[in-house]
């Protein structure tokens, strides 16, 4: 996730610069300490959330954001002031910011607005991606039920973070062969993927043990963020045991250190169920 800081006080940016850079996943990419500048500098490099000022000599931070929001809707804006003017605040949400950050800085504040605008813009991404999936599902034939398949796995696997896994191919390859021969997860012979792949069973499960479990990390933190969550209600009960899921949230949260266990037996059901299904 790229960030870019806009703050007439070059105190202001590297403080803002070295809180979001503790978390690995987050880069500041670029400064200004105007709103000119910025807006140049924005246009060219495209980073994924502003953090701007609202009282800036040249241009202001609403009027920032009004103009780059004009041209590209995708950036996300998070507004810092001292200003507490319940008018201009109204005006900076108007504008199209998520969140206003007040100064002076407080750390575990900044933390936690980041990390939340970070996490809807995941969610959205995720979301814009299984609609694309199956999009181009339905353009084509209905003739390749494998071809269906895999498009319905993938957008599974994807809205739980795992495309990037390296369990990820084994995982496909194996609910394929379950859907084709239409038989349970415990019927499955592993010498047919030992023979492919050249790793023993044992590896295998392995491999997506660790996969499946980033799985339930995933879901589990967006349970933990909004219970109300689409992708936890559409997929936490029918791939996980719910008292897994549930003690990985209590991990998330503190409650205790050891979190969920998972079961391939019971992921592979739900992933077949999910394709014979939707």
């Amino acid at each position: 996730m790229k960030f870019y800081i806009v703050d007439d006080d070059v105190n202001v940016i590297r403080i803002l610069s070295n809180i979001i850079e503790k978390n690995n996943s987050f880069e500041v990419i670029g400064s200004a300490v105007n709103g000119e500048i910025a807006f140049n500098e924005i246009m060219a490099i495209k980073p994924d959330i502003v953090l701007v000022d609202l009282l800036m000599p040249v241009m202001d931070g609403n009027s920032l954001v009004k103009k780059l929001k004009a041209i590209e809707s995708k950036f996300s804006f998070i507004m810092i002031s001292q200003v507490m003017d319940s008018q201009l605040r109204s005006e900076s949400y108007e504008a199209g910011i998520e969140f206003f950050i007040t100064k002076p800085i407080n750390k575990i504040e900044v933390e936690k607005v980041v990390t939340r605008v970070a996490e809807q813009i995941e969610l959205s991404n995720t979301l814009t991606t299984i609609k694309k999936i199956f999009q181009n599902i339905g353009t084509q034939s209905n003739d390749n039920p494998n071809v269906q398949n895999i498009g319905k796995i993938k957008s599974v696997l994807g809205a739980l973070g795992m495309l990037g896994e390296k369990g990820t191919s084994d995982i496909i390859e194996i609910t394929l062969y379950l859907l084709e021969k239409n038989i349970s997860f415990s019927d499955y012979d592993f010498s047919f993927l030992e023979n492919k792949s050249g790793d023993n069973a044992q590896i295998v499960k392995q491999r997506m043990r660790r996969a499946i479990k980033n799985g339930l990390t995933n879901i589990a933190n967006l349970g933990a963020q909004d219970y109300s969550n689409d992708i936890f209600h559409m997929y936490a009960g029918v791939l996980y045991d719910f008292s897994n899921v549930k003690a990985e949230i209590d991990c998330i949260r503190g409650k205790n250190s050891n979190g969920g266990k998972v079961s391939l037996s019971k992921f592979f059901e739900g992933l077949v169920y999910i394709c014979q299904t939707e």
